[in-house]
């Protein structure tokens, strides 16, 4: 069993005993942490909005979540089934305090998590998740008394207005899409994108679709991360030119990676390269990634006369530097696309309808747009660590040793070299230090990665 708490939102496989796993005493008390912290906000609204993916728990966590809600004094608006991203505008709309997402997002089908929002629906800071963390620990909370029990409504129609609200977006050119009479293959590892994606293609104008594991019954057909290695079924049917593209979604709809007509992957890290390059056509402006993002994303904003921004890991961190920079269009290289137009979340339904837009006004093939970025090939490893390891001095002997070379130290060391860049950043999770390395060719990333484990 594993329980993972973190500022970013409690986490954890179902099962076991409390404290060890995401149990309903778990759940309690980190319902109640938030909660607490929500009503500590004094934002003027007592709702909070509760929306979940299709996990086998998931109507076990979301009976625990709704009733200790309840408990705390707060009118809960529970959406049902829904993205992650629709429940974040699900907030604004409402109005509402703040909003959890049951969900573990790409981990497999064991796992559930809280994903707590503010007010605006976006991820709560670094400082808000500690004081949650701190509470929890604490147990420092307080139920109301019967009289001010909190009320529940059931909301499922927040789908559709999430469709809406992408339809409405001034770069999403249905008209344009449905001429151009595209056939889209979809796999949405039988979860809430089997319920959102379908619907989004048919308003956008989409009459032909090729739908695997749609069925959202929360038994995930494969791995649910979206990589390469996971993603054959869709690959192979693409080959076999049944369709103009593929999409494939994890299970609560925030990452998105794109499948050519041939089979071949786009790449998740060019799912916002491309969306971006359509975005910095008609708003120019600024881009945001992470620091373990392609380089692609600064070629192609400065090929657009724009600026390009890296941020420390993490969504939160990202749309912090969004904001501090005005970007137009960011995100991170796992698929994930945030578009301020929209609002200020990764947005698998705005990704789909830009790049489809974007796939329609080119009059090219998936992979003709492709072969138009600039192509770079990355490796992930890790080195272990040991007890003794101190990481501090060794990321401070890897600053010294490329001290002629641009270092970013704002999360773990970058280092940038003319053609390549290579990124070390501890675990938040695991005993590990990541190294992150991209080239122009695999080879060459390969390599660098195995030169830095030496030093």
């Amino acid at each position: 069993m594993t329980l993972i708490k973190s500022i970013s939102g409690i986490r954890g496989t179902i099962g076991g005993l409390a404290g060890e796993g995401l149990s309903p005493l778990d759940i309690v008390k980190f319902t109640s942490a938030y909660a607490s912290l929500i009503r500590k906000k004094k934002s003027g609204s007592n709702k909070i909005v509760v929306g979940r993916d299709a996990r086998i728990s998931g109507e076990m966590v979301r009976n625990v979540v709704v009733g200790t809600l309840m408990g705390m004094g707060f009118d809960v608006v529970d959406i049902g089934l829904a993205t992650t991203p629709t429940t974040e505008v699900a907030v604004t709309m409402e109005k509402a305090a703040g909003g959890i997402i049951l969900t573990a997002s790409h981990n497999p089908k064991q796992w559930n998590a809280l994903k707590l929002l503010n007010e605006k629906g976006e991820f709560l800071n670094a400082a808000e998740g500690n004081e949650i963390l701190k509470i929890a620990e604490k147990e420092d909370f307080r139920y109301t008394e019967v009289d001010s029990l909190g009320s529940l409504v059931k909301d499922d129609t927040y789908t559709r207005k999430h469709i809406e609200h992408v339809l409405s977006l001034k770069l999403v050119d249905a008209d344009a899409i449905r001429k151009a009479g595209f056939t889209v293959a979809i796999d949405c590892v039988n979860s809430v994108g089997g319920i959102a994606i379908p619907q989004l293609l048919e308003a956008l104008g989409v009459r032909n679709i090729i739908g695997i594991n749609c069925e959202p019954t929360g038994y995930f057909a494969h791995n649910p991360e979206p990589l390469p290695e996971h993603l054959t079924e869709i690959s192979s049917l693409m080959k076999d030119g049944k369709a103009d593209v593929g999409f494939v979604v994890d299970p609560d709809v925030d990452r998105l990676a794109i499948i050519c007509e041939n089979g071949d992957m786009f790449g998740e890290e060019y799912t916002l390269v491309s969306v971006a390059d359509y975005v910095l056509q008609h708003t120019p402006g600024n881009t945001v990634s992470n620091l373990s993002s392609t380089r692609a994303l600064r070629d192609v904003t400065e090929r657009r006369n724009g600026k390009y921004a890296a941020s420390a890991v993490g969504e939160v961190n990202v749309v912090e530097k969004m904001k501090a920079t005005n970007a137009v269009i960011g995100g991170e290289g796992n698929g994930g696309i945030i578009y301020p137009a929209s609002h200020y979340g990764r947005d698998a339904l705005v990704g789909i309808a830009l790049f489809l837009t974007q796939l329609a006004k080119s009059g090219k093939k998936v992979s003709q747009l492709r072969a138009g970025y600039p192509t770079y090939y990355m490796a992930k490893q890790k080195m272990e660590l040991t007890p003794d390891t101190n990481v501090d001095a060794l990321l401070e002997s890897i600053k010294k040793k490329y001290a002629g070379y641009p270092v970013n130290d704002i999360d773990g060391v970058k280092i940038d070299f003319p053609d390549k860049w290579v990124h070390f950043r501890k675990s938040n999770t695991e005993p590990i230090v990541r190294i992150y390395t991209e080239a122009p060719t695999s080879e060459e990333a390969e390599k660098l990665a195995e030169e830095v484990k030496k030093i």
